[in-house]
């Protein structure tokens, strides 16, 4: 009976919803330029509403020529006077949640004022939204006969002058709706435990006697977490354990590293992956298809884009143009406005569309995150690309990974410096090392040019990282959790060498 209402209440919710969808998708601009008056109109009599004049603001442009871009660094001394308690700074609602960035490695957190607008019409309506595109592309889906298996953060929320800071994961679980509490595992109680190493073995013991139906998390941390489940029970793969699992929605870093490795622990066809793009700042877009590799641009969450060409990108030609410019197969960094009160807000990210109609997305790295020391433009995208294509030829699994550049010194040319945790390690790291090259030269003209005849770089140099690795520079960081991720490119050598030291103290060890 139960599931019956469940059935009816999620059937007529999805019909509605599918309605919206379809009218976003084939009026994109005229919403956008609605959110946009929309937050402007709601924002005009706070501090920044009134610095930039937000009530004669008539048009996108306006917009654009008043309010600057901006970082968190120029929002820090506003977000401090907010988290103190102090309100109308830059949205006039309260702002009682604070997201601790997971994001960066930098050992400062960020604190990203979560509304309750965005907590409910952004975050809250795509986690509806995410289940509502999975049953409608899976109709037989039984995935609320069981339990749906959440790996979030690790940090309990921190309140202090009636404001709460924490994981996005935290205050998501600790504003949760019944019914989505009800359906969820682990409990609140185990989900919000902050010490990880704790924590990993609590989830098993609670989880292993659930019937669950569907994962959420990221990647790496949710491989971590199954293979302790398989430790603890002795089975041979997951659906042993859990023989009605359908569906893993993941999220966070790119998926194509580990595909292989879900499949042997989740050995079936009829298994569904679906990724999500999100971050502390807002939920961006959601895989509305089965099977797809792009990811639908959500145009009604409250959020305004603008997009920065990255041939310009801090640049004095730097261009920034809104949703209606964009072209395909370029790449952007992203721009937002939100119902949390970030004005004009680099979030970090890049992306490159696939579609205008409707608006889809890849998501191709990081601002920060890639290597231009020498001209090669390497981004994360690339750097997946040409992993996956090594793999296939040399079989191997990589655990994680992460690559600095290796300056020039006097009459030495430049070069790239892999560290790599291999799952299994391939027969001959020389060979593979070749390969990567090779596909590195295949997917990235500027890598090639700079390669050519090692004119400016030489072959890259890979280190087979000892195990455990990166889970102890995370833990040396406090960075242990389902949010926190190994930064994969960089044009600085600071991760790099704090590795090799964890790195030379495990071999010395052995």
């Amino acid at each position: 009976m139960a599931n019956a209402l469940l059935n009816s209440v999620v059937s007529w919710f999805l019909k509605k919803r599918l309605h919206d969808m379809e009218l976003f998708m084939k009026h994109p601009q005229e919403l956008q330029d609605n959110i946009l008056q929309d937050l402007i109109y709601y924002a005009r009599h706070t501090e920044v509403g009134r610095k930039h004049g937000f009530d004669s603001i008539k048009s996108y442009r306006e917009f654009a020529d008043r309010v600057p871009v901006s970082g968190y660094t120029e929002m820090e001394a506003s977000i401090e006077r907010s988290r103190k308690g102090e309100g109308n700074i830059f949205w006039p609602s309260d702002i009682k949640w604070f997201a601790m960035s997971s994001g960066t490695t930098n050992s400062r957190s960020k604190y990203i004022p979560v509304s309750q607008q965005s907590l409910e019409d952004c975050h809250y309506a795509a986690a509806k939204d995410l289940l509502c595109m999975y049953l409608n592309n899976n109709p037989d889906s039984k995935i609320f006969k069981g339990k749906g298996l959440r790996l979030g953060g690790s940090k309990q929320l921190d309140r202090k002058s009636g404001t709460a800071a924490g994981d996005l994961s935290s205050i998501l679980i600790d504003n949760m709706p019944f019914w989505a509490d009800y359906s969820s595992t682990p409990g609140n109680e185990v989900a919000l435990m902050a010490d990880w190493e704790t924590k990993m073995p609590a989830i098993v013991q609670e989880t292993i006697k659930e019937d669950v139906t569907s994962l959420a998390g990221v990647p790496s941390w949710m491989m971590v977490l199954l293979n302790n489940v398989l430790e603890t029970t002795g089975k041979d793969h997951v659906l042993e354990v859990w023989p009605q699992m359908e569906v893993f929605f993941h999220g966070g870093v790119s998926f194509d590293p580990y595909v292989d490795q879900y499949k042997k622990l989740l050995p079936a066809d009829h298994i569904k992956y679906y990724e999500t793009y999100n971050a502390s700042e807002g939920f961006f877009a959601i895989q509305d298809t089965n099977d797809s590799k792009e990811l639908l641009l959500m145009l009604d969450y409250g959020i305004f884009y603008e997009f920065i060409p990255m041939k310009t990108y801090d640049t004095p030609e730097e261009k920034i143009i809104p949703l209606s410019e964009v072209e395909l197969g370029q790449n952007y960094a992203i721009i937002i406005t939100t119902n949390a009160g970030l004005w004009r807000y680099k979030i970090g990210d890049t992306v490159r569309f696939t579609s205008k109609s409707p608006y889809r997305i890849k998501v191709s790295g990081r601002t920060k995150h890639h290597i231009n020391v020498f001209g090669e433009e390497l981004i994360i995208e690339n750097a997946e690309e040409a992993l996956k294509k090594t793999i296939a030829e040399i079989p191997c699994f990589i655990k994680d990974y992460t690559v600095a550049p290796i300056f020039m010194e006097g009459k030495e040319k430049g070069a790239h410096e892999w560290m790599i945790e291999f799952g299994r390690q391939p027969d001959d790291i020389s060979t593979f090392a070749k390969a990567l090259d090779h596909h590195l030269q295949r997917v990235n003209s500027d890598y090639e040019a700079k390669r050519y005849n090692n004119i400016t770089l030489t072959a890259p140099k890979i280190n087979v990282a000892n195990p455990d690795v990166f889970y102890n520079w995370l833990k040396q960081k406090d960075k242990l959790g389902g949010q926190h991720k190994i930064p994969r490119l960089s044009n600085s050598r600071e991760y790099m060498d704090e590795l090799l030291i964890i790195h030379r103290k495990g071999r010395l060890l052995k």
